[in-house]
């Protein structure tokens, strides 16, 4: 009986399996409640009493062997199933990847900064959180100045000079403070103010603001400068200037572009006069420019502001700026094509 069990420990430690079902059916033969090791547990009372110690050695030998094969063979069939579940049929081609999408702010502010680059623009960045000198007080905006209303601002609490900035114009003043004339530099970024967030304004939005500093530069110059950009951006030439205010600029004025009425957006947009402001300009004023440290008697300059968040719903037929800022992955699959 000794030399039989050891056949079948033999016949344990050389089986091998291809199918689940086949390691159930050899756990039965051996484990199984009417297996041959209860058949063999059976048989322990009529062993002679010299025998039953290595009876039940070579035995319990046996089950080991059996429940060890069992597990490792079950081991081998789950590791397969789950590799087949995480990555399918390893047969199959490969899954292309998944083209991403840029947003529609990115893909309007490199236009813009593509379109101004042919011109001689380059590109400067500055910290968002930034002083009251290089955000208001350098821009003609001293302290308690009534302009400073316009720009509901977001302030420190623990440090009141300092700020979010509402506007990349604090770019330009640490631009033209590093470097001389002649500049021509656009600076593009996110910038903030308490607002009222509502289909066409929200508290934080994109903006890009130009300038250009050099000898003899004249508003002839801003407004070729500015019918370049409308007609390379919109391709609309037709554009106005109507006279405006801004404590940095003077002469200053709103730029409007026509825009049309073709489409519901538009009208919303152009409130149904199919004109739209796009930005602000006007002649850098002299003392922005000595506050910078330029001379203003030898130098004069120009600088223009844009918001890139209205141009962006423009150019998408967007109707509404929140959905920007929403990052809903339905929203932004739209624009996957665009370079």
């Amino acid at each position: 009986m000794i030399d039989k069990i050891k056949e079948h420990i033999a016949e344990v430690e050389a089986f091998t399996a291809k199918t689940k079902e086949e390691v159930e059916s050899f756990r039965i033969k051996y484990l199984g409640n009417k297996g041959l090791l209860k058949e063999f547990f059976a048989e322990f009372k009529n062993v002679a009493n010299d025998q039953k110690k290595e009876f039940g050695q070579t035995i319990n030998t046996l089950k080991s062997k059996a429940e060890e094969k069992v597990n490792t063979l079950k081991e081998s069939f789950e590791g397969k199933e789950e590799i087949q579940g995480v990555y399918g049929d390893l047969s199959r081609p490969g899954e292309p990847i998944p083209l991403g999408s840029r947003h529609p702010i990115s893909l309007t502010k490199n236009k813009i900064i593509e379109i101004f680059s042919r011109i001689g623009f380059n590109v400067s960045e500055g910290p968002e959180i930034e002083d009251d000198w290089h955000n208001f007080t350098a821009l003609n905006l001293p302290e308690y100045h009534p302009a400073r209303d316009m720009q509901d601002t977001f302030f420190i609490q623990t440090k009141p000079d300092i700020l979010l900035r509402t506007h990349t114009s604090s770019v330009q003043v640490r631009y033209m403070e590093n470097n001389k004339p002649p500049i021509r530099t656009i600076s593009p970024g996110r910038v903030y103010r308490n607002e009222a967030i509502s289909a066409r304004s929200h508290c934080f939005f994109h903006q890009v603001e130009g300038l250009y500093v050099d000898k003899g530069v004249s508003f002839a110059d801003l407004k070729q400068t500015l019918q370049y950009f409308t007609t390379e951006m919109f391709g609309k030439s037709k554009i106005r200037l109507r006279p405006s205010y801004f404590p940095f600029t003077e002469p200053s004025a709103e730029v409007d572009v026509y825009w049309g009425l073709e489409t519901e957006t538009d009208y919303k947009m152009t409130k149904g006069t199919g004109w739209l402001e796009i930005m602000g300009c006007g002649m850098v004023d002299p003392n922005v420019l000595e506050n910078c440290g330029i001379d203003s008697e030898e130098y004069s300059g120009f600088a223009f502001g844009m918001g890139i968040d209205r141009i962006a719903l423009l150019l998408h037929q967007i109707p509404d700026i929140r959905m920007l800022s929403e990052n809903d992955i339905r929203f932004l699959d739209q624009f996957k094509s665009s370079l």
